[in-house]
């Protein structure tokens, strides 16, 4: 279950990275509409593949939510990482994890004291690693409300995705549903944006989305991976546990960012970076 959740935060934290790199050329609302496109393209012919439509059922319903849930928030949030720091917006954007954890406890699960304590440093050391330089100017106002509604739409996809099947076979068909309630969600608003005369496509048009399509099919499979990884993490141990150690991935996005931006880690990131590290195995051996 733990490799599993640690998987989680490292898709979402590339997928984040790439998905913010993206948006600073191409509109956000393309960014998400195509990455989801390609992604349910490649997920039908795994669906096809595997014989999975025999394992459509209620819950199947769960992954229509998470569906429709999904593109508010993924806009919001890239709309956010292209505004404001990703050092700032990745981390505020994990406090997601409040709603399948809230979820967890009100249905009756109780981590151990080491595990209480292992989430609050585990969190305390994502807010850490993202934290905004000193000195910074103010973030726009704008961009934390943007960052706020996406906490609360991913929130909502991570408890819902969790429900939405029973067994592997199950798993692919509801994140092909997922998807798919996603491409249509979105392309519907693409198609208002464009017919309000808001430019849909790069500012080189067509052929600069093409050249997009490897970082665009990329972004899309970690974030469905990423899905996968922590849907099998939830059902295989705490909720609580798995969601927290998939909320690493600001930890993720920062050393990206580190490595391709040659974004410089500061002195209180670095101690993020140790307290999440530390808060991983509290919550692994509690």
């Amino acid at each position: 279950m733990v490799a599993l959740a640690l998987a989680t935060s490292l898709l979402w934290g590339l997928a984040d990275f790439g998905g913010g790199l993206l948006t600073r050329r191409i509109p956000a609302l393309t960014v998400v509409v195509a990455s989801q496109a390609l992604a349910a393209a490649v997920l039908g012919a795994v669906v096809l593949a595997t014989g999975a439509w025999s394992a459509a059922d209620a819950r199947l319903w769960f992954a229509v939510a998470a569906g429709l849930a999904g593109p508010p928030a993924m806009l919001f949030f890239y709309r956010a990482l292209a505004l404001g720091p990703m050092g700032v917006v990745s981390p505020l954007v994990a406090t997601a994890v409040a709603v399948p954890v809230g979820v967890a406890l009100l249905m009756g699960e109780r981590p151990g004291p080491v595990q209480y304590a292992g989430i609050v440093i585990a969190f305390t050391g994502v807010v850490l690693a993202g934290g905004a330089r000193r000195g910074g100017g103010a973030v726009q106002r704008r961009t934390l409300v943007y960052t706020l509604v996406a906490a609360v739409g991913f929130g909502a996809v991570l408890a819902l995705i969790a429900e939405a099947s029973t067994g592997v076979t199950g798993l692919f068909l509801a994140l092909f549903t997922q998807r798919v309630c996603n491409v249509l969600a979105g392309g519907a608003a693409l198609a208002l944006t464009a017919r309000r005369g808001v430019p849909v496509l790069p500012r080189d048009g067509r052929p600069a989305l093409t050249r997009a399509l490897p970082s665009l099919t990329f972004v899309g499979l970690a974030d469905v991976a990423a899905n996968a990884t922590y849907a099998l993490a939830a059902r295989m141990g705490p909720v609580t546990v798995a969601a927290v150690l998939a909320s690493l991935y600001p930890v993720v996005t920062a050393l990206a960012a580190r490595g391709v931006l040659r974004e410089r880690l500061r002195a209180g990131q670095a101690a993020g970076a140790g307290l999440a590290l530390a808060g991983t195995l509290l919550l692994a051996s509690g």
